[in-house]
């Protein structure tokens, strides 16, 4: 009998996202794993957090398609597919309120017990169950965010640069969390410039540069640390590409494109 985790989890075929006029992602071919933690690396402005974005339809593709588990996503009611497809941003959004009264947005119905478990794999302990939300620190409110995003038990977790506001202990903290939860079955889609956290996390690397899949040259360059050429060397993007035209992806979202909403499942 064939392992399951030996299907994509996601299929991108010719994948491409213009806005405004200004071209994100440009004829994106990928397939991504159903196991371990796949990190999206490349510089500021590539295209990863719209990629991101693009598995769980916070955007939609110009052109091309995107398929969960062989299934086009567009055919999958965007809700049910935002509590299969789990988000944590990339700065902590706590609710108003206590840590309880978070976890409840995300999940209603869920228990004491539930709760705990999910606090517990975040490592926080459930203790801070009744605490306030807004007096956590910056990797407490992560954690939450995360134990937020499994108590609607997704199948699979994108993780959007979500250390980059951390300081270095809470990072790694979160790290090591991320690598438990991976092992214990659930894969990641984990972005990330950080080439360190890259190679401490990753189990596939897929690199971006300009928009694109980078050239095997452009990933060797990358991965070496010889990279010089901003989100997209000279002669690498064409007129009218985001890095032609100067301009950023916005990594932590898109506002009025989405935003954060996704993240407790709806």
């Amino acid at each position: 009998m064939s392992d399951p985790t030996d299907a994509p989890l996601f299929e991108l075929d010719g994948v491409s996202l213009v806005i405004d006029g200004t071209t994100i992602l440009d004829g994106i071919d990928l397939e991504i794993p159903a196991r371990g933690i796949t990190v999206l690396l490349g510089p500021s402005g590539a295209g990863k957090s719209m990629l991101l974005r693009l598995l769980n339809r916070l955007e939609v593709p110009t052109a091309g398609e995107v398929r969960f588990r062989g299934r086009p996503v567009q055919e999958i009611d965007p809700l049910e597919l935002r509590r299969r497809v789990g988000m944590v941003f990339q700065r902590p959004t706590p609710f108003p309120g206590t840590v309880r009264e978070n976890l409840l947005v995300a999940e209603p119905g869920a228990t004491e017990d539930e709760m705990a478990r999910v606090l517990r794999a975040a490592r926080l302990d459930p203790e801070f169950l009744d605490r306030d939300a807004d007096e956590l620190s910056g990797g407490e409110a992560q954690r939450m965010c995360l134990a937020r995003t499994l108590l609607t038990r997704p199948e699979v977790l994108l993780m959007d640069e979500p250390t980059s506001a951390l300081d270095p202990e809470a990072r790694r903290g979160l790290e090591r969390t991320a690598q438990r939860i991976a092992r214990r079955g659930r894969p990641m889609v984990w972005v990330t410039h950080d080439l360190e956290q890259a190679q401490r996390l990753a189990d596939e690397v897929v690199v971006l540069v300009g928009g694109r899949v980078a050239t095997p040259e452009q990933r060797a360059r990358y991965l070496a640390g010889e990279w010089s050429g901003g989100n997209g060397a000279a002669g690498d993007a064409p007129a009218g590409t985001a890095d032609a035209a100067g301009s950023g992806e916005g990594e932590a979202g898109t506002p009025g494109r989405g935003g954060e909403g996704g993240e407790a499942g709806g």
